[in-house]
């Protein structure tokens, strides 16, 4: 009876919950599943992301996956199809997909082709090679005519037989005369030649296109005729252009009866340019630039009036041409009181320009490895020295007596 009535009692007696206590607990569950609702939404918007990227991860590799497409050009239509050449040169009567409009599809078309079964899959725009697309100098080079000495006759051929034509073309007609196509540039190395186009190029508002001409010399047969095809048909487009070739000898060097099969690749591709150069197709406002230190190496051909209408040939500078060169290149330079320019002149008898500027580089960087704010005499007897010493070596020396 003691221990019935006791834990009756101690019942009697525990706590019981309040309103408060409960309405307490009541706000934090509320708000712990308000929490975890936000949780939720979270993350079922991230799996949602996470669908979406890997959605977009499977298409990807599916792509990568896929088998790549050949390309090719339209040569014609038939009923049964469309006679397509592939990149390798074959031609083959193929079927079209028919979600192509057939209204685009022309000659020369450039298309997609499955690899299997060669069908057209789609039509592809026109572009031009990556080598004539890079040729074109978006940036004006530096150079103008003023800083090039010695050369004001040179200059002034260049200019009557490329700007005049841009400049003056109801003149041209009144005459009924064509204006000039082209200008070759000669002579050694270092004198100037590429100078002068990077001047003409600054001069005028055509569009300037450069290349080497060692570039258009392809190994596999015609690669290096459609090179000199879609330089001239891109010069065409964004007429007036100027087309400047360097280095004419490696691709016009005249052509032999007993040559190897490069040697016939690259006579191709010197037939392609006398084409462009004098064809059936006009060049209308496209001129034509062309260097070349071995002209006794090129084919007559590329020699006759109206292709290169002017040869220009730039000599080693006379001693007032080396005397304009020196003050060009030192027209900003800090040169003390005792350098005589006129005496450097006399004492680089047989120098290219190329080399009197590198007898100005290297006595400026004589004066700043010895700590002088000027170039002084001794500065140029030792650049003179290098120079000369390097003309030894090359099989040049100049026997004027640079120390006479």
């Amino acid at each position: 009876m003691t221990s019935g009535s006791d834990s009756k009692r101690s019942e009697d007696t525990a706590p019981q919950p309040t309103v408060s206590n409960l309405q307490k607990e009541i706000r934090e569950l509320s708000e712990t599943a308000q929490q975890l609702l936000t949780d939720k939404l979270l993350l079922e918007s991230e799996v949602t992301q996470i669908k979406k990227r890997a959605s977009r991860l499977e298409d990807e590799i599916r792509n990568l996956r896929a088998p790549p497409m050949i390309i090719g050009h339209l040569q014609d239509l038939t009923d049964d199809g469309a006679i397509v050449r592939s990149s390798n040169g074959t031609v083959f009567l193929v079927t079209i997909n028919p979600r192509i409009d057939a209204s685009k599809l022309v000659s020369g078309t450039r298309v997609a082709l499955n690899q299997d079964t060669l069908s057209v899959i789609e039509i592809l725009p026109d572009s031009w090679d990556p080598l004539v697309i890079t040729s074109e100098i978006i940036e004006k080079p530096e150079v103008s005519y003023e800083d090039i000495g010695g050369l004001a006759d040179q200059i002034s051929e260049i200019r009557e037989t490329v700007e005049l034509s841009f400049t003056n073309r109801d003149d041209f007609r009144k005459f009924s005369i064509d204006p000039p196509k082209g200008v070759l540039l000669t002579g050694p190395p270092g004198t100037g030649k590429t100078m002068l186009a990077k001047a003409v190029a600054n001069s005028t508002n055509a569009v300037f296109l450069g290349l080497v001409a060692s570039e258009l010399a392809q190994k596999y047969i015609g690669e290096g005729g459609r090179l000199v095809r879609e330089i001239f048909d891109l010069a065409r487009k964004k007429a007036p252009a100027i087309v400047f070739i360097d280095e004419l000898d490696a691709i016009g060097s005249k052509r032999l009866d007993g040559a190897t099969s490069g040697d016939r690749e690259v006579q191709r591709t010197l037939m392609q340019l006398l084409s462009e150069l004098d064809g059936f197709e006009p060049l209308e406002d496209v001129k034509i630039i062309a260097a070349t230190n071995r002209p006794e190496l090129l084919d007559s051909a590329l020699l006759r009036p109206g292709r290169f209408d002017r040869i220009v040939e730039i000599p080693l500078p006379d001693e007032v041409g080396r005397l304009s060169i020196l003050r060009v290149h030192t027209k900003n330079t800090p040169l003390s009181s005792q350098i005589d320019l006129e005496e450097i002149a006399t004492k680089t008898d047989g120098f290219s320009g190329a080399e009197i500027k590198a007898l100005v580089v290297e006595a400026g960087v004589s004066a700043i490895s010895n700590g002088r704010k000027r170039i002084s005499k001794s500065d140029f007897s030792k650049s003179l020295e290098k120079i000369t010493d390097g003309r030894r070596g090359d099989g040049t020396d100049n026997s004027s007596g640079l120390y006479d």
